[in-house]
């Protein structure tokens, strides 16, 4: 499976939280939030539009950067 990177505008503990109860809902998903640098890489059979989507679900702005 690919791994996708985005940028997540993520600014405390409280916002990788979000991130995290977003990408739960969706089945078979691998994800790692790197908080520091405002990224989540996710690794799914999900599509980039899929994902994105999911992502703006938090209400943070959200970006696709490319594929890892």
């Amino acid at each position: 499976m690919p791994k996708e990177e985005f940028y997540v505008d993520m600014t405390c503990g409280g916002c990788s939280n979000a991130v995290t109860r977003v990408l739960s809902k969706l089945d078979g998903v691998l994800y790692e939030i790197d908080l520091p640098n405002k990224k989540v890489i996710i690794e799914s059979s999900y599509s980039v539009d899929v994902l994105l989507e999911t992502l703006k679900k938090t209400g943070k702005e959200a970006k696709y950067l490319g594929c890892k």
